[in-house]
């Protein structure tokens, strides 16, 4: 019940959104606002490419910058063994 209920209210929705650009582009220089629209819903498209793009290689200089650390951390001395007495 409520599942139809939602795809209801949602195509309901889509149908308004459907009417509303169509009288928009009716209206003059609608088309312009609805080829502005479409233009800036590709470039925000674009944007969240190269932002997972982005994720990415903060992980990778994450990975990389905790490799550093452990290369440049200073090496322990190892105590060098103590002779062992020679038997007489």
């Amino acid at each position: 019940m409520a599942q139809a209920r939602k795809n209801d209210l949602l195509t309901r929705l889509v149908d308004a959104g459907e009417e509303a650009i169509q009288r928009l582009a009716e209206v003059p220089g609608g088309d312009r606002i609805v080829g502005t629209v479409n233009t800036m819903r590709d470039r925000v498209d674009e944007l969240q490419k190269r932002v997972r793009g982005l994720e990415d290689l903060d992980k990778r200089l994450t990975a990389l910058e905790r490799k550093v650390d452990k290369l440049s951390a200073p090496k322990r001395k190892k105590p060098k063994p103590k002779p062992k007495p020679k038997a007489q």
